[in-house]
C-alpha cells in the first residue's frame, strides 16, 4: 500500500478505499473477502490556538545542536 498509513478525517462520508500496488512479477487478483488492510480508530481533539508572544529563552532561535548537548 503506497500511501500507508492513511488518515480519514472526521468529516469524510464516502466509501473507504485502499490503494494497492503489486511489485511482484506475477499478476495477483484480490478476491472478495481477502484481508488487504487494517484500520485503527483513534480519538482526535479539536484545538483552539491562542497566539501570544513567547518569552525570551537562552537558546533563542538556534536550531539543532545549538543547545551544546
Amino acid at each position: 500500500m503506497p500511501n500507508a498509513p492513511g488518515t480519514i478525517d472526521p468529516g469524510y462520508r464516502g466509501e473507504i478505499r485502499v490503494i494497492l500496488l503489486n511489485l511482484g512479477r506475477e499478476a495477483y487478483t484480490v478476491q472478495a473477502g481477502d484481508r488487504i488492510a487494517q484500520m485503527i480508530v483513534a480519538r482526535y481533539e479539536v484545538a483552539e490556538w491562542l497566539e501570544e508572544p513567547l518569552a525570551v529563552s537562552a537558546r533563542g532561535e538556534g536550531g539543532f545542536g545549538s543547545s551544546g548537548r
